[in-house]
Parts: structure tokens; C-alpha cells; sequence
């Protein structure tokens, strides 16, 4: 799924499509997985951005790691009943962060909450 999200990603913002390390892209999806093991307490919201800092953070992809980071967290959130809507402006910030590693994983967690409405 990941990777069809990164296709997604790649069709609308543009870059190289394909993976550039498998073994890091299943390194990213593992860190929520983690989470839930040893932490089973933890919320979507952390977990959305787990997958949104293993995928931006492990550059799993040629191009769009970032969009794709933010684009797969989005996509969890969907499937366990959150609508998941920033101003764009937000997500713009957010792409910058991420791609200057200034982003920590609660302030992530935090924006993920304050953007999304339960369905």
C-alpha cells in the first residue's frame, strides 16, 4: 500500500518513482508496529506518526519520501475512522520540518490530532 501511495505521491508532485532500499522502507513500517508491542496504550495519532517519521527519516524511496511520509500516515489515520484535513499551508510547513529533521515525534503526533475529525 505504501508504495502505491508513493506512486500517488510521485504523479502529483512530481520526482523518480521507485524504491531506493527495501530493507529501509520495512524498517519505517516497523517502528509503529513497535509501538504497539511495547506500548499498546498508544494513540493513532502517534502511531500515524511513526509511520510518517520511519518513512521520512529512512528515505526508503528515489524521490518523495516526505510527501509520501505524510501521504501514508494520512491513509492510517483514514482506516482507523479519522478524517485527517490540514490547511495546506500546514502541510507545507510540515514537509520543511521534516526534511530538516526539525520535527519531534510529539509535536508530530500533536499536529496529526489537531488536524483530524473522527468519522
Amino acid at each position: 500500500m505504501v508504495s502505491a501511495l508513493h506512486r500517488e505521491s510521485i504523479a502529483r508532485f512530481g520526482g523518480s518513482d521507485g524504491i531506493r532500499d527495501a530493507g529501509l522502507l520495512e524498517s519505517a513500517l516497523a517502528r509503529a508496529q513497535n509501538r504497539v508491542a511495547y506500548d499498546p496504550g498508544a494513540t493513532v495519532f502517534a502511531l500515524a506518526a511513526d509511520y510518517c517519521l520511519g518513512i521520512a527519516g529512512n528515505h526508503p524511496f528515489v524521490d518523495g519520501n516526505k510527501c509520501t511520509a505524510i501521504l501514508a500516515a494520512a491513509t492510517f489515520l483514514s482506516l482507523n475512522g479519522y478524517a485527517f484535513d490540514p490547511p495546506e499551508t500546514s502541510i507545507v510547513q510540515m514537509i520543511v520540518g521534516l526534511a530538516a529533521r526539525e520535527v519531534e515525534a510529539d509535536a508530530l503526533t500533536e499536529w496529526f490530532a489537531d488536524f483530524s475529525q473522527q468519522r
